[in-house]
């Protein structure tokens, strides 16, 4: 191929009509992808985060519901003096710019009182140790009371003036009193000596059958024949 014929195709329509297509279709495609990632992401798009604290469920799902956002329970708190099924905490602080479709995590107040299993101390457990467990458990623990027994040793809890047990489900606001040994014996559990008794001496004497001495019996013959001879010898 001659170098005239070689420059001449770059001359052809059909040649710069494919370059051009391809070019276009280049285009199309960079502005398309850009297009769809500003879409998928929301680029430029920002939200104001509204306040949902204090709000019931239902009214802050429907705000945060309206504004694009997504909302998802998930932890539950206890408030005494907030109604229940309130919001409590919020994961996206107000006035925060956000994008559409964010997901917005809500801590609603609980609906009861929480409570909490009691942990085996009763009778298994030292005063210290007790009020440890409990006051990390989260329990509220009154002045304890002191009984008759081993002392700083648990030996029951109770909750409104009433025992309860190993597994009772007590709520976070009852406090509970600790029953720990004051390190006296009760009187019920003094011990009573008695004098032990014994049998008269009569009664404590073996019967048994009287025996003569062998010896004796046997030197009887000899002495009898000795106490003869010296008579007949008289």
């Amino acid at each position: 191929m001659k170098t005239s014929e070689f420059f001449g195709k770059f001359k052809s329509g059909y040649l710069w009509g494919n370059l051009l297509a391809m070019a276009v279709v280049v285009v199309l495609l960079v502005v398309g992808v850009k297009y769809a990632l500003d879409v998928y992401t929301h680029h430029g798009e920002s939200l104001t985060v509204p306040s949902v604290k204090h709000k019931k469920y239902k009214d802050a799902e429907r705000i945060l519901d309206d504004l694009g956002l997504v909302v998802v329970v998930s932890d539950t708190g206890y408030v005494k003096t907030l109604p229940p099924d309130v919001i409590l905490e919020q994961s996206i602080e107000a006035g925060e710019k956000v994008k559409s479709g964010r997901i917005i995590y809500l801590t609603v107040n609980a609906l009861k009182t929480p409570t909490i299993t009691l942990p085996d101390i009763i009778d298994n457990s030292s005063l210290r140790e007790a009020m440890a467990k409990l006051t990390a458990m989260g329990f509220k623990l009154a002045m304890p009371q002191f009984v008759p027994g081993e002392k700083d040793w648990v030996y029951g809890v109770l909750v409104g003036g009433k025992s309860v047990v190993t597994g009772s489900k007590i709520s976070v606001e009852d406090s509970l009193v600790i029953q720990v040994g004051n390190g006296m014996r009760d009187a019920s559990d003094s011990v009573n000596y008695i004098d032990p008794i014994y049998p008269e001496e009569e009664d404590a004497i073996d019967e048994f059958e009287v025996m003569d001495d062998p010896t004796t019996t046997t030197d009887k013959p000899e002495t009898q024949a000795t106490e003869k001879k010296t008579t007949t010898t008289e």
